[in-house]
């Protein structure tokens, strides 16, 4: 579970006039620590604020995220979670931040590793084509609340499983290989 949940984080990004509302921060971070070698918190706050710096109880916030993302991401327990509204919040709006969650997450993906779509390895690819779909789904206005709540609810689990997929499937890429064994150091 996110220490902040989306409410404070995007407080924070609107106190930090951040040009990204929290959910697709969120994805821009979730992707690029995916793809990125070495993505650091400084990183990631050059990709979200104009300034790429954050006032001290601002950065306390945004740190406690980058950490807590990086951790569950690296974790063996799969307890990676999406920053979107809590589900009191009306539909249309969750589906509208899950929406730019899935645009900030590709994004972050273009940040590193991913220049050619053609090369992905495993099942990345394919998850990339759903993640950009979904990025530009919305809420289907001729069914019933309880579908759309249904749907969105698959959704957020799908990619859940799917941002955890594709750390694992790029750590070759992202990660150097280790020197052999009596390799000369240059």
């Amino acid at each position: 579970m996110i220490s902040a949940n989306y409410a404070e984080i995007q407080s924070v990004l609107t106190d930090e006039h951040s040009l990204t509302d929290a959910a697709e921060a969120h994805g821009t971070l979730a992707g690029s620590l995916c793809s990125a070698p070495g993505y650091r918190f400084e990183d990631w706050l050059l990709d979200i604020l104009p300034e790429g710096e954050a006032r001290p109880p601002s950065a306390r916030v945004l740190r406690a995220l980058y950490r807590h993302t990086a951790g569950a991401l690296t974790g063996p327990q799969m307890q990676f979670d999406l920053l979107l509204p809590d589900d009191d919040r009306p539909i249309i709006e969750r589906a509208g931040a899950l929406a730019l969650w899935c645009q900030g997450f590709l994004y972050g993906l273009g940040l590193g590793v991913l220049r050619d779509a053609a090369n992905m390895p495993g099942e990345v690819s394919e998850i990339v084509s759903d993640i950009t779909e979904i990025g530009s789904a919305a809420v289907d206005t001729t069914q019933s609340e309880e579908s759309n709540e249904e749907a969105y609810a698959e959704l957020v689990e799908f990619i859940r499983v799917s941002v955890q997929v594709v750390f694992e499937e790029l750590a070759p890429l992202r990660d150097p290989p280790p020197a052999s064994p009596g390799a000369p150091f240059h």
